[in-house]
């Protein structure tokens, strides 16, 4: 069984920082690409941010420039550093991995179980 954790969510007010940590663990052949997703109440999920293997990096346009997303393979964790938060950020941030088992080339996603970030004064 394959588990991705999350942690670092929170109340912060307009301006503050965060940083989100999910980690993966369980029975994982390799991870390919690992990201972020957030849902507001009211709303569809969305993509924040997501990383290849190789650390290459992809934004949606509300968050370039405030949010970075990093990954450790040896620790087999993402990590999302939130700068200069804003109310409209307040959502529910999920963790993703795509990801084969051991001697599998079958690619699987997974999410992690959510962290509520809340942006308020």
């Amino acid at each position: 069984q394959v588990q991705l954790v999350e942690s670092g969510g929170g109340l912060v007010h307009p301006g503050g920082s965060l940083r989100l940590s999910c980690a993966a663990s369980g029975s994982i052949g390799t991870i390919d690409n690992m990201g972020w997703y957030r849902q507001a109440p009211g709303k569809q999920r969305e993509s924040v941010a997501t990383i290849t293997s190789g650390g290459s990096t992809n934004y949606a346009d509300s968050v370039k420039g405030r949010f970075t997303i990093s990954r450790d393979n040896t620790k087999n964790t993402v990590y999302l550093q939130m700068n200069s938060l804003k109310p409209e950020d307040t959502a529910v941030y999920y963790c993703n991995a795509v990801l084969t088992r051991p001697r599998s080339v079958i690619r699987y996603n997974y999410w992690g179980q959510g962290t509520q970030v809340t942006v308020s004064s």
